[in-house]
C-alpha cells in the first residue's frame, strides 16, 4: 500500500474543496452574511493548511488498483466531514450528525434532507448545499484528475473506482484529458439549463441552484416544495429535459461530439432506458389521469416524476404520495434501477440491469439445454466474465446492505413503508421515499443512529460498494502492492 501517495492525494483533494468553497465564502460576503462567510473561511482554511501539510510529494507516485479504492472512499468520507464544517459553524443546521446527514446528502446527490424549511436560510448556505450536489455528481476525484497531474496512467484506477457503472472506459489516450473531457461537458450543460430556466422567468439564484442540482442529479432546491412552488410547465419541461440528459453516459455525449451518430443510436443501454422511461410514463399518465383536469397535465406530472427518480434527482411536482398504488410501485422500482453507467445518476443502473437479465435468460436456456454455449453480449461485445462476476457480487451485496440497513433503522419503530423505501432511496441516492419520508416530508424524524446508518449507505451507494468495502477490509492495508 502506498501511503505517502494515498496522503498525497487526499491532500490535493482537500485544497480542491477549499478552491470550490470559495464560491460559497463570496456569495456570503456579497450578502452580507457575516456569520457565515466566517464559517466558510474558517473552513476553507482549515482544508488549505491541512492540505498543505498532506502535499509532500512522495518518490514512488504509482497508484495501484487497492490504493484507488482507499483513496476514494477516504476522499468522500473527508470532504463531506469538513463539507459539513460551515453548516456547523454557522448554525444554520442544528446538530453535528443532522449536518453530516445533510452534507453526505449533497455531495452523494441523495437529495434526502432533515430540513423541514429552507427558504430562510442563507443564500451562502443554500448555494453550498446546490454546489455539493453538482461537485459530487461527476466526482470530485475526476475534478482533481482534471486540473492536477497525480501520477502515471495508473490513476485510471481513481477514475474507474469513482466512475458510476460496471464499466468505465477512457474517451481519449491520457486520463488528464478524459477528467477534462468530462467536465467540460458537465459545466457547458449546466450553463445551458441554467440559461434556459433564467430567460423562462426564473430568478436567477434559483436558476444557478437548480441547474446544479439537476447536473448532479441531486434534487436540492432553494423552494419547500421544490419545483412544485413554481406552478411553471415551462421550468417542469426543461428540468424534466436536462435530468434525462444527465441519466445518459457522457461518453454518448462525446461521440456526439466526434459526430459517431450511429454508435449513440445503437447503444443497447440507451435503449432500453429509454424504452423503460417511455413505458414508465405512459403507465403513471393513464393511472393519474382522473386526478387532473387534462390529458397534458397528468403527462407532465407524470414524466416529471418518472424522469426525476430514474436520474435519481428527486426534485417534485406533484404530492406522488397521494397517486394510486401501481404509481408509486413504478416509481420504487424506478428509484431501485437508476440511470446509466457513466452519468451522474445512482441506482442500480440500466447496464447491470441488463447483463443480469441476459445472465438470467442464459442460466434458464442453460437447463433447458445443458450443452449450449450462451455468450452474454453489450453493444454486440462480450461481456467478460469479470465483468459478469463484478455485477452479481454487486447485486448480491446491494440485497445484503439493504436488509442490513432496513433492520437497523426498524430500531427507530416507525412504519414499514418509511423504514424500507429510506433505505431504498439512501443506497440509490434519489432522496424522497414513501410515508413518513416522501415527497413532502423530510427524514430529520430518524435518530442519530439511523441517520448514521443512511449516511453510510448514500456513501456506499454512490460509490458503487466496493470502495467502501475496500477501506474497512484489513487485508487491503499490507504493504505489498497487488
Amino acid at each position: 500500500m502506498n501511503y505517502r501517495m494515498i496522503v498525497y492525494i487526499i491532500g490535493n483533494i482537500l485544497q480542491a474543496e477549499g478552491a470550490l468553497m470559495l464560491f460559497s465564502a463570496m456569495l456570503a460576503a456579497y450578502e452580507n452574511e457575516e456569520k457565515e462567510l466566517q464559517a466558510f473561511l474558517v473552513t476553507i482554511g482549515l482544508l488549505f493548511l491541512l492540505g498543505l501539510i498532506m502535499k509532500r510529494k512522495p518518490k514512488d507516485r504509482k497508484i495501484y488498483g487497492k490504493e484507488g479504492f482507499v483513496i476514494v472512499a477516504l476522499s468522500w468520507i473527508v470532504i463531506s466531514l469538513f463539507g459539513a464544517l460551515p453548516f456547523y459553524f454557522s448554525g444554520s443546521i442544528p446538530g453535528l450528525m443532522n449536518c453530516w446527514f445533510e452534507t453526505v446528502s449533497g455531495f452523494t446527490t441523495t437529495g434526502s434532507t432533515i430540513l423541514s424549511e429552507v427558504e430562510s436560510l442563507p443564500r451562502s448556505i443554500l448555494f453550498w448545499r446546490s454546489f455539493t450536489h453538482w461537485i459530487g455528481g461527476m466526482g470530485i476525484l475526476v475534478f482533481v484528475l482534471a486540473i492536477v497531474p497525480l501520477g502515471d496512467e495508473r490513476s485510471m484506477h481513481l477514475m474507474k473506482a469513482e466512475a458510476p457503472g460496471p464499466v468505465v472506459s477512457k474517451l481519449v489516450p491520457k486520463i488528464k484529458s478524459t477528467a477534462k473531457i468530462l467536465y467540460g461537458m458537465y459545466i457547458v450543460l449546466t450553463i445551458i439549463q441554467c440559461v434556459l430556466l433564467y430567460v423562462g422567468g426564473m430568478p436567477l439564484f434559483d436558476s444557478v441552484n437548480h441547474a446544479l442540482a439537476t447536473a448532479g442529479t441531486g434534487g436540492f432546491s432553494v423552494k419547500n416544495t421544490s419545483i412544485a412552488a413554481y406552478e411553471n410547465p415551462y421550468f417542469e419541461y426543461v428540468i424534466t429535459v436536462f435530468m434525462l440528459l444527465f441519466s445518459i453516459n457522457f461518453n454518448l455525449f462525446y461521440l456526439l461530439l466526434i459526430r459517431e451518430f450511429k454508435s449513440v443510436f445503437k447503444n443497447e443501454e440507451l435503449r432500453y432506458f429509454m424504452v423503460i422511461i417511455g413505458i414508465s410514463t405512459l403507465l403513471i399518465t393513464v393511472n393519474i389521469l382522473p386526478m387532473y383536469s387534462t390529458l397534458e397535465s397528468a403527462f407532465r406530472h407524470a414524466v416529471f416524476q418518472v424522469a426525476s427518480i430514474s436520474s435519481t434527482t428527486g426534485f417534485m411536482t406533484a404530492n406522488y404520495e397521494l397517486w394510486p398504488e401501481l404509481s408509486k410501485t413504478i416509481l420504487i422500482v424506478l428509484t431501485i434501477l437508476g440511470g446509466c453507467g457513466g452519468a451522474t445518476c445512482g441506482g442500480l443502473k440500466i447496464s447491470r440491469f441488463i447483463i443480469l437479465l441476459k445472465l438470467t435468460i442464459r442460466e434458464i436456456r442453460h437447463i433447458i439445454h445443458p450443452r449450449s454455449v450462451n455468450i452474454i453480449k453489450l453493444e454486440g461485445q462480450k461481456v467478460s466474465d469479470e465483468t459478469i462476476q463484478g455485477t452479481v457480487g454487486y447485486f448480491i451485496i446491494y440485497i445484503m446492505l439493504l436488509f442490513g440497513s432496513f433492520i437497523l433503522i426498524s430500531i427507530d419503530n416507525y412504519d414499514f413503508t418509511t423504514s424500507l423505501t429510506a433505505v431504498i432511496t439512501a443506497l440509490g441516492n434519489v432522496g424522497p421515499g414513501l410515508s413518513l419520508v416522501g415527497p413532502v416530508e423530510n427524514f430529520g424524524l430518524f435518530s442519530d443512529f439511523s441517520k448514521f446508518v443512511l449516511s453510510m449507505d448514500m456513501l456506499f451507494g454512490r460509490l458503487e460498494i466496493f470502495p467502501m468495502i475496500m477501506l474497512f477490509s484489513p487485508t487491503v492495508w499490507k504493504r505489498a502492492n497487488m
